[in-house]
């Protein structure tokens, strides 16, 4: 019997021992989940968005400038000589900025005046310029007032021209000579800061001067005999453009000019206006077409302004009709 017994626990040992052999060979049995379970791959990093660029400084003037004239305001960014000798006898907090030559203005001045020669003293010293209060700038017949209050406005200040300047306007008012002195007056330190991108298009604004200086464009104007010239040869370069009201245009203008009305939105048409030619614009007596030119030439525009416009009686002897040229209807 108990060999028997034996003998089963021997048959027992040996069944199990193959069956745990058979085991250890067998791969594990994948479940049918295992089977079916889908490789899901990581989602790619979405690239990284880049933060908007600065505005450049193309954009920032080109702002400046639309708002410039479609912020305009009643008084056109002008005053009358009268009105403004007005304010300077009553001792009214403003800035005067005389932009004549060095020469005339230490002959005798507006009282209080700082002088800015017409160039880049007006653009090297713009933050010497408080803009607490507003500033008024004359030269000699208002043109290139005109341009500098247009710049002084785009560079942030509260900018008007004299009418007619010192010349035509403020010298013909009588008893101007009551508030005119020689007395050399300085600016103060930085007091006021100014973009950078708009000082840079200032400084080029100034510095282009140069570069015109001894050309039929020197100050960024033409004088009356050599508009007639180049409209008389028909010359394609240029583009004559009036400013004047829509009424006055129609009543004569100069032979081939286009009209954009001055006032508060005609900057919405400057995109009409041909970037590969001169543009030559004119106004009544020229101050209203220097603010135009600044405008244009901020925004990339080749402008220049016509000496004394179409003429007026106050101007006289400057400008198209004052001097006798043809207008056309």
């Amino acid at each position: 019997m108990n060999r028997k017994l034996r003998l089963l626990s021997l048959i027992l040992v040996l069944i199990l021992a193959f069956g745990m052999t058979s085991c250890a060979k067998e791969e594990p049995a994948s479940t049918s989940m295992e089977v079916n379970k889908e490789v899901v791959e990581e989602p790619a990093e979405e690239p990284a968005t880049e933060e908007p660029a600065a505005e450049t400084e193309a954009n920032v003037v080109e702002e400046k400038v639309m708002a410039y004239f479609a912020n305009m305001p009643d008084h056109i960014y002008k005053i009358g000589q009268k009105d403004f000798l007005d304010m300077v006898k009553a001792g009214e907090d403003i800035t005067i900025l005389d932009i004549r030559s060095e020469k005339d203005y230490s002959e005798s001045h507006v009282k209080g005046a700082f002088n800015l020669p017409w160039g880049t003293a007006i653009s090297d010293n713009l933050s010497k310029i408080p803009n607490d209060k507003p500033v008024f700038v004359y030269c000699y017949t208002g043109q290139t007032a005109g341009q500098a209050v247009a710049t002084l406005n785009v560079a942030g200040f509260n900018a008007r021209s004299v009418n007619l300047g010192w010349n035509l306007g403020i010298s013909t008012v009588e008893g101007y000579d009551e508030v005119a002195e020689t007395t050399v007056n300085a600016l103060s330190d930085d007091v006021t800061e100014i973009n950078s991108d708009v000082q840079i298009a200032l400084d080029d604004y100034y510095s282009g001067l140069n570069a015109v200086a001894d050309t039929k464009y020197k100050n960024y104007k033409i004088s009356e005999d050599g508009l007639k010239e180049m409209v008389d040869s028909e010359d394609d370069s240029i583009y004559v453009l009036s400013v004047r009201s829509e009424k006055d245009y129609l009543e004569g203008h100069i032979k081939g000019a286009s009209n954009i009305p001055w006032g508060k939105g005609m900057e919405q048409q400057f995109s009409t206006l041909p970037m590969d030619k001169t543009i030559v614009v004119y106004c009544y007596t020229g101050q209203t077409a220097g603010q135009t030119v600044a405008g244009l030439r901020l925004l990339g525009y080749d402008a220049v302004s016509l000496n004394g416009g179409m003429g007026m009686e106050p101007n006289a002897p400057y400008g198209w009709s004052n001097k006798g040229f043809e207008v056309v209807k």
